[in-house]
């Protein structure tokens, strides 16, 4: 049997073996259990509007306020550690390995309840939230804009150099939008990241016009003993994502590969 016969023969055990299963599931599974449990059209409808007026938009505001300042603060540990300086250096790659290496469910609980019990010190929710996903994500956006900054041509810096500007003024104007031009699409990424992780301040206790759409899911869930809600919660998350992956791998065709080696050449 030749190559093409086999690769066919193969392909053709894997669309049986998927059809199998199908009619297996179609046959044994309760629908009717399975749509009372998830599809419930009455609960869903129950959800809103409070699941896009308060849910909805709490989620998007909590993961733009973390966004913001773990960026700004990635960037600040971005150059801190191609710092000359070596104490800067070493401040900033003990703060990236700190907080990559640590839970952000665990800085959740340690801004929302060990910063309050240890110096009675309490933050509202939206300054909790921000504080805990910004430096969450600072400690990874800062190594993916390191890694931008030194995707920049050298040619480039020397360039901006040999024209008189200083070294503040080449850094901002001639290496980070380009910098930033290469690291769009992880940045996307890690803001999709941010949207899931802001589920996490279910953790804080919140009133109900601080709920997100998982801890808004989660309560429906107790009212109506149903799965619908937390499937409804989820696709609104998909609504989010979706989207957003979509800019990113747009963002990657546009500024990845070959653009990025012809913009250095």
């Amino acid at each position: 049997m030749g190559r093409r016969q086999r690769a066919r023969l193969n392909r053709g055990i894997q669309y049986a073996v998927l059809a199998v299963a199908i009619v297996v599931l179609a046959l044994v599974a309760d629908w009717g259990s399975i749509a009372r449990a998830f599809f419930n059209v009455d609960v869903a409808v129950a959800q809103f509007p409070g699941l896009i007026t308060t849910a909805l938009v709490n989620t998007i505001i909590y993961t733009v306020l973390g966004f913001a300042f773990g960026l700004g603060l990635g960037i600040v540990l971005a150059l801190m550690k191609m710092s000359p300086v070596a104490p800067y250096r070493w401040i900033a790659t003990g703060y990236i390995e700190l907080f990559r290496g640590l839970p952000a469910l665990l800085v959740f609980i340690a801004l929302g309840f060990g910063v309050p019990i240890a110096f009675q010190l309490r933050f509202n929710i939206y300054t909790t939230v921000m504080l805990a996903l910004g430096l969450v994500g600072a400690a990874y956006m800062a190594e993916t804009i390191r890694a931008g900054i030194q995707a920049v041509p050298k040619g480039q810096i020397e360039a901006a150099r040999s024209l008189g500007m200083s070294p503040t003024r080449t850094m901002i104007t001639v290496v980070m939008p380009q910098a930033f031009r290469i690291i769009l699409p992880p940045l996307t990424n890690e803001l999709i990241l941010l949207t899931k992780d802001s589920s996490l301040v279910y953790l804080l206790g919140l009133a109900s016009n601080e709920y997100e759409l998982a801890k808004y899911g989660r309560a429906a869930l107790n009212e109506y003993a149903s799965l619908t809600p937390l499937l409804v919660a989820g696709v609104c998350y998909l609504v989010i994502t979706i989207p957003l992956s979509r800019v990113s791998n747009l963002l990657e065709r546009k500024y990845g590969g070959p653009r990025t080696k012809s913009g250095g050449a």
